[in-house]
């Protein structure tokens, strides 16, 4: 059979799906994990930050899954941090992914970001890109929840 590569440099999200869809059907037919991703839920984990007047000003959002939660982004605006805020939404990120069931916590930074920050607070570096983007480093960490 003769087959046609495309290649393309534009967005495509109806591909993009597609790709998505075929990769879960097949990480749902070899995985017992992911098959009970069918089964339970997905639960999401939003930490709001707002100010006096109501401006948000932070937050953490991410996903539970498994037993565990995954960090998709944490921001505090430069004005809101030196206080000990991050340390709080942190705290209560945690506390909440564990009354919901989680044991451990996965999240990425990259070298100019917060590696330091998580650190300090009980986070391992379990993986490392060097040079990504050129000149600094991507980082994977994990806590265990106790």
């Amino acid at each position: 059979m003769n087959y046609k590569i495309k290649v393309s440099s534009k967005a495509d999200r109806d591909f993009k799906t597609f790709l998505r869809n075929k990769v879960r059907k097949y990480n749902r037919k070899v995985s017992p994990e992911f098959k009970k991703l069918d089964e339970i839920k997905i639960v999401p984990l939003h930490i709001i930050v707002e100010n006096e007047v109501l401006d948000c000003v932070g937050g953490l959002t991410g996903r539970i899954n498994w037993d565990w939660l995954e960090v998709d982004y944490f921001w505090i605006s430069e004005l809101a941090r030196g206080n000990g805020l991050g340390k709080e939404v942190l705290a209560k990120a945690e506390k909440k992914a564990k009354a919901l069931g989680a044991s451990k916590v996965l999240l990425m930074t990259f070298e100019f970001q917060a590696r330091n920050f998580y650190e300090k607070y009980g986070y391992k570096v379990v993986g490392e890109i060097k040079d990504y983007p050129p000149g600094s480093a991507y980082y994977t960490l994990v806590k265990h929840l106790l």
